[in-house]
């Protein structure tokens, strides 16, 4: 796909770039597959602000995604690619032999008229779902899941793709996207292929406007605020942060600040993300 460049007739469109949706097949979502999508605006059931920055945006709708693939043998034919606002990726709308409808990632080179399936025994072809211990190693894979059964969880996003890098006993390696090698078990399934929209991290917003109809608020410097609401606060003028290293809202470190505390599954990341990928 290709990406549209605005002429500066405004201010706000100078530099702003967009999509031209030209793989786009279907303007409509399947209604059946439509879920109403409550706004928040990151307060919880207090009416407290949990999460900051969040709140406003379009109104959307939640397309019921199929990342467990547990539709067996049962080939489908792709009838169209939709766009899908509460994700980077295109859906591609499925269409099984025996008349049920479901939504799954579009994978690169996925078109209309394309047949996928999923099981054990299936073609690697982009699309078609089957176990990690039926994957031939050094093929690209996304859509993977860490629990069988449970559907995929990792590498969903617009243009990422992993790696298999090898099988051993009840295990397989996986390179991520982020350049992390994981132990993820071969019983679990991952789909053949690419994440589709490869263009979507060369897309540039142009203008605060565009940031908000996505449902994203301003982020306040703590600098900017009181010492009551950040401990950057206060002070004549522009000061220093004043402390050995710079402190969230809440008076935790940031900046280098180790936060990972799961080591329960420290023993399947084999090697961590690369430096030159952060």
């Amino acid at each position: 796909m290709a990406i549209k460049i605005y002429k500066p007739v405004t201010p706000g469109l100078r530099g702003m770039t967009g999509y031209t949706f030209e793989e786009i097949t279907k303007t409509v979502p399947e209604s059946s597959l439509l879920v109403i999508r409550k706004k928040h605006a990151g307060r919880n059931n207090q009416g407290r602000v949990t999460v900051r920055h969040q709140g406003g945006g379009n109104r959307r709708y939640i397309r019921l995604v199929d990342f467990k693939r547990n539709k067996l043998n049962v080939p489908a034919k792709v009838a169209a690619i939709e766009y899908d606002p509460n994700r980077t990726a295109r859906l591609a709308l499925l269409v099984y032999a025996d008349g049920e409808k479901r939504y799954i990632l579009s994978p690169v080179g996925l078109k209309v008229g394309d047949t996928v399936v999923s099981g054990p025994g299936v073609d690697i072809r982009p699309g078609n779902s089957l176990p990690i211990s039926n994957i031939p190693v050094g093929t690209m894979i996304h859509n993977i899941e860490l629990y069988p059964g449970r559907g995929g969880q990792l590498v969903r996003s617009a243009g990422a793709a992993a790696q298999l890098l090898a099988k051993e006993g009840d295990f397989a390696q996986i390179r991520l996207p982020s350049g992390e090698v994981r132990l993820v078990r071969q019983v679990c399934y991952a789909t053949i292929g690419q994440v589709g929209n490869l263009d979507h991290g060369n897309i540039k917003l142009g203008k605060a406007g565009r940031k908000r109809h996505l449902g994203i608020r301003p982020t306040v410097r703590g600098t900017a605020m009181s010492p009551r609401d950040h401990p950057h606060g206060g002070g004549e003028g522009r000061q220093p942060v004043g402390m050995p290293g710079p402190k969230s809202p809440w008076g935790k470190p940031t900046r280098g600040y180790k936060t990972r505390r799961n080591k329960t599954t420290d023993k399947y990341i084999v090697r961590r993300r690369s430096a030159a990928k952060r």
